[in-house]
């Protein structure tokens, strides 16, 4: 059965970093878009945007594209734009997929779900950027989100990735009931993923809860970013929610 997928990109990532992850839903027969957010597109000033434009963008895409039965797709931050958009877009969606992302709760904004030492350093990049700009350390992008990648590979993705507007990780999301919306949603996360330590901030049990006590939560075998490092076995989870 052919399916549409939306693939939204986390923070720092634009729509080139699923390419290994579309082309593999693509030659299984999948209609596949990528896009590259506002904010997050070579060039832009992070300034510029905050959380409603992320949202407002994907209401506009999948209605200019007239597309139906989608499912939504995003990846760590990604969570929040999908979160923003799901209600205006459920008659057209299939499913609600939160990949290693956050789950929006009440009045909390991405940096009220991390760990305080991340928090702050977040806040100290972007006062250093001059521009509000948010880009992870190496070290951190290394050992917390593509440790299981080789150093080339490495220092090639991090090279690539484009400043973080500030107000995307200090605005908040109305959470959603997926039962609510008539939306089912699912939870894919990689059990060596990293970017979050284990226990009171890891991405299980706390996100899928958020989505439902039935919530399904798909494992693979790869880090936070697996779209690089396990494409097949990242690909293969997404295509059981």
């Amino acid at each position: 059965m052919t399916e549409t997928f939306v693939l939204v990109s986390g923070a720092c990532h634009s729509g080139w970093t699923w390419r290994p992850v579309a082309e593999r839903l693509r030659a299984a027969g999948h209609r596949v878009l990528a896009p590259d957010l506002p904010g997050l597109t070579d060039g832009d000033d992070p300034r510029a945007y905050g959380l409603a434009d992320v949202g407002d963008f994907l209401v506009d895409l999948v209605e200019r594209h007239d597309l139906r039965d989608v499912t939504l797709v995003g990846h760590s931050w990604g969570g929040y734009p999908l979160t923003a958009a799901a209600p205006r877009l459920a008659p057209r969606l299939r499913r609600l997929v939160y990949w290693s992302a956050f789950v929006p709760a009440e009045g909390r904004s991405l940096m009220d779900e991390v760990p305080p030492h991340y928090a702050e350093m977040f806040r100290q990049l972007a006062a250093a950027s001059g521009n509000d700009g948010i880009l992870f350390p190496y070290e951190v992008f290394a050992s917390a989100f593509m440790q299981d990648g080789d150093e080339s590979a490495v220092r090639l993705v991090h090279g690539l990735l484009v400043p973080q507007p500030l107000r995307y990780f200090t605005e908040t999301v109305a959470p959603i009931d997926p039962a609510a919306l008539g939306v089912p949603a699912s939870y894919v996360v990689g059990t060596e993923d990293l970017a979050l330590p284990p226990g009171e901030y890891g991405w299980t049990p706390r996100f899928p809860r958020r989505l439902g006590p039935d919530t399904p939560v798909i494992e693979y075998p790869g880090s936070h970013e697996a779209q690089f490092t396990r494409p097949d076995d990242l690909t293969a989870a997404l295509l059981k929610t």
